[in-house]
């Protein structure tokens, strides 16, 4: 099944994170029940901080809260992965490896 994909892109403020929960949940409603896994590309995100965790992981929720869905980063800048390991968000949230995207394995963890 191909997964839902989601992009975020541009500098991630709390405000922004309901509009996003919002979008995702329309595109899981539609979505076919067989997909497991949630697809969003962050490689566009703009200085990632503090307030890109807590929308990655509020996404993360929706997405579980959809029939155990998971959330998978692809394009993950560095600084969003140092941020996720940080709080501890690395374990719940799939990274998965931009050489690695094209076969579609995911980031063993560190």
């Amino acid at each position: 099944m191909t997964p839902i994909v989601l992009t975020v892109s541009g500098r991630l403020t709390r405000s922004a994170a309901p509009g996003l929960c919002a979008e995702l949940e329309a595109l899981l409603t539609t979505a076919d029940a067989q997909v497991t896994s949630v697809d969003c590309d962050v490689g566009d995100l703009v200085q990632p901080d503090l307030a890109a965790v807590e929308t990655i992981a509020r996404l993360s929720l929706v997405a579980r809260r959809s029939g155990g869905r998971r959330l998978r980063l692809r394009r993950t800048p560095p600084e969003l992965r140092l941020l996720l390991d940080l709080v501890g968000l690395d374990a719940v949230v799939g990274v998965v490896d931009q050489e690695a995207d094209h076969e579609g394995a995911r980031r063993a963890p560190e």
